[in-house]
C-alpha cells in the first residue's frame, strides 16, 4: 500500500469513464508527484497509507491544477485542510510551510539530468537508422495496469512504449535473471581492526586458466571423488580447486578434470520465477 493513491484520486485524474489519453496523463502526474514528494503526506509525513493528490492552493480560491501546484496528502490531512489557504492551515507550523512552498518550486533535478542524457542518446541511436521509440515510467505503468499484468521488472520492460501489444502472454515465460557480482575488489590484502595487514598479498586471479566464480564442469574418472560436478569454481594456487554444486561444496578437484562452461564476466545468470505460477 506504500505510496498508493486513493480511488477518489484515480477517478479525478483519469478513471474508467475517461479517455485513454486522460487516464495516461493521470498516471504520469501521479508518478511525478510520488517521486517528487517522497511517497509521503506533505502535511504529516505518513507513508503506509493511501495518498491523495492535493491542491496546495484550493481550486475554490482560484488555485491552479498544474503539476507545480500539487502535492500529496493522506485523507485525514486533506479533509482537515479542506478549502483553507496553506498559510492558514500551517500557521502553527512555519517550518513545514516553508518546506512545502520551497518544494513546490523545486524541479526533479535527477529527472532533468536523465532526460538530457536520454535525448542525446536517442538522437545518436536514431542517426544509425535504428527503430526506436521512447516511453515514460507513467506510460509503462499504464500499459502494465490496463493489461492486468503483475508488477515485475521484466514485465515492465515488455510494457515500455506505445508499441506494446494489446495482449502479452507472460504466464509461460521464465525470465533470465542477471545479477551483477563484480570482478572482485582492489584491496591487496585483508586488514585487522587497527588497519594493519593480516594476510599476505593476493595472488594472481587466474590459476591454470581459471578464475574464482567461473562456472565449470569437472569429470573425475577415478578415485574417491569419481563423478561429474557442475558449479562455481574457487581456484587455489596448487591447482586443486573447490567446486560449489547444487548439493554442496566438493573440495580438491584437480584443474585437469575441469572444463569451462561460462567465463567470469562480472555477472551471475539464473532462471527467475514465473510471474503467474502454474495452476496445480
Amino acid at each position: 500500500m506504500k505510496g498508493q493513491l486513493s480511488s477518489t484520486v484515480l477517478r479525478g485524474l483519469g478513471g474508467s469513464n475517461t479517455s485513454p489519453a486522460t487516464r495516461l496523463q493521470g498516471y504520469e502526474v501521479r508518478e511525478y508527484l510520488l517521486e517528487k514528494w517522497g511517497r509521503q503526506c506533505a502535511y504529516c509525513d505518513a507513508t503506509v497509507v493511501p495518498l491523495q493528490i492535493e491542491h496546495v492552493y484550493p481550486r475554490s480560491r482560484y488555485g491552479e491544477s498544474r503539476v507545480g501546484s500539487l502535492t500529496l496528502a493522506c485523507e485525514p490531512c486533506n479533509d482537515k485542510k479542506g478549502t483553507q489557504e496553506i498559510t492558514e492551515f500551517l500557521k502553527n507550523d512555519p517550518e513545514r510551510l516553508a518546506h512545502i512552498l520551497a518544494q513546490l518550486k523545486r524541479p526533479l533535478k535527477d529527472a532533468a539530468a536523465v532526460n538530457a542524457t536520454r535525448w542525446l542518446l536517442y538522437a545518436r541511436l536514431k542517426a544509425q537508422d535504428l527503430p526506436l521509440e521512447t516511453g515514460s515510467g507513467g506510460l509503462t505503468k499504464y500499459n502494465r495496469t490496463t493489461r492486468n499484468l503483475p508488477k515485475e521488472h521484466w514485465i515492465d520492460a515488455a510494457c515500455v512504449g506505445r508499441s506494446t501489444p494489446a495482449a502479452l502472454e507472460v504466464d509461460k515465460v521464465l525470465p533470465l535473471r542477471i545479477i551483477a557480482t563484480g570482478h572482485g575488489c582492489r584491496q591487496r590484502c585483508l586488514m585487522d581492526k587497527f588497519g594493519f595487514p593480516r594476510t599476505l598479498p593476493k595472488q594472481a586471479k587466474r590459476v591454470k586458466g581459471y578464475q574464482t566464480g567461473e562456472l565449470v564442469r569437472a569429470v573425475v574418472p577415478t578415485g574417491k571423488k569419481t563423478g561429474t560436478y557442475v558449479g562455481k569454481v574457487a581456484v587455489r594456487t596448487s591447482g586443486s580447486f573447490n567446486i560449489t554444486t547444487a548439493h554442496g561444496v566438493v573440495q580438491g578437484i584437480s584443474h585437469r578434470f575441469c572444463t569451462p562452461i561460462h567465463r567470469s564476466d562480472g555477472y551471475r545468470y539464473e532462471k527467475g520465477a514465473a510471474a503467474i505460477p502454474p495452476v496445480a
